[in-house]
């Protein structure tokens, strides 16, 4: 069974030959730390700040190598949104999205184009989207070749219209204050993304990630109404469009999210990503979820891998795939992403443990 077949099993909720291994992002930092670690030959090149989708090929180049050396079973990559240096710690993308840059975590949105309903009336994302924006996830996909399943992350519509009115905090006032705009801005950021799944599916990718966190650690961003209003019949509508164009699709997103769980299984995700383990108990997510979606992530990226000994990411991993790996449906990987702050040896010790235990018994 090769990786690709392997994934593709999990997400059918069927068993491989052996646990898959998936990350949602290894960010620029860290990918030069690991092929530091890796490979044989001198690292010259520099990590920049985190901009999903810009990277250098020399970057995509050095990120193939770590896959192939670890023997993960997937990539995963961002399309360009055209995000540019503006200044120094800012960047503009090609929608208007204004944004502070950092090397220790994703751009952070602080300015967008869309401030009132009027703003969305001739705003046309689609137009701009080019093949060209996925010259980054071609290089991947053709380097890595077809043996690995290939992941492509594409903004939740809840998410991209947050970037689209410079924060979190902007769309969810708009919730309690102008509900059309929500709406507008869903619709908008949905067709956006039709578009995007449409070349997706052209060039080779074979699973979808949806990220944006729906939840904090205790409990929802939005009430579950809220989501149901706003969000559910849009995530809906992506999920039916990309299984007609022959994609699995997970959805990412950090927190609590019991109390829509049931929502993204009737909506059609294939996947749930990552059951964050401050939140939720990923053994009580396996029972309920059995047969009905598989499972990605849980493996500490917060303390334990940031923190921990190799002994003890070791353990985890074991213990991980020992309460949840039964009946397949489990793809394993970090409860987030392997950022700045993860340890790469670490994060070595995690992969290291999964072909060790993660073995399937005949």
């Amino acid at each position: 069974m090769n990786s690709k077949e392997r994934i593709l099993k999990a997400l059918n909720r069927e068993q491989p030959d052996r646990v898959p291994i998936f990350e949602l992002l290894i960010d620029e930092v860290s990918v030069v730390n690991l092929a530091k670690l890796l490979l044989p030959e001198p690292i010259e090149t520099e990590a920049k700040e985190t901009r999903f989708g810009e990277e250098s090929f020399k970057v995509l180049d050095l990120y193939c190598s770590v896959i192939r050396k670890l023997d993960i079973d997937a990539t995963t990559t961002n399309f360009s949104v055209g995000l540019k240096i503006t200044g120094k710690d800012r960047g503009r993308d090609k929608f208007g999205t204004i944004y502070h840059l950092s090397p220790y975590g994703e751009p952070l949105p602080v300015e967008g184009p869309i401030k009132t309903l009027s703003d969305t009336k001739d705003f046309d994302m689609e137009s701009k989207l080019k093949e060209s924006d996925f010259d980054g996830v071609r290089y991947v996909i053709d380097s890595i070749g077809k043996g690995r399943a290939h992941f492509l992350n594409i903004l939740d519509p809840y998410k991209l219209s947050w970037r689209l009115t410079g924060g979190m905090q902007s769309l969810l006032e708009n919730y309690a204050l102008n509900p059309k705009l929500v709406k507008s801005l869903a619709r908008i950021t949905t067709d956006f993304n039709i578009a995007a799944i449409d070349i997706a599916s052209r060039i080779g990718v074979d699973v979808i990630t949806m990220p944006g966190d729906l939840a904090g650690e205790d409990s929802m961003i939005m009430s579950p109404e809220h989501y149901r209003e706003y969000v559910k019949p849009y995530h809906r509508k992506l999920v039916d469009f990309a299984h007609s164009k022959g994609l699995k699709i997970v959805k990412h997103s950090d927190g609590n999210i019991w109390p829509i769980l049931d929502d993204l299984i009737e909506v059609g995700f294939d996947g749930i990503h990552p059951i964050q383990p401050q939140s939720m108990d990923i053994e009580e997510v396996k029972k309920y979820l059995l047969g009905k979606a598989c499972i990605l992530g849980n493996i500490d990226c917060r303390n334990l891998l940031p923190y921990g000994t190799r002994e003890e990411v070791e353990s985890t991993v074991k213990d991980t795939i020992d309460k949840v790996a039964y009946n397949g449906g489990y793809i394993i990987s970090s409860s987030n992403s392997i950022h700045p702050g993860v340890k790469p040896e670490n994060y070595i010790a995690m992969i290291d443990a999964v072909h060790k235990y993660g073995a399937y018994s005949d």
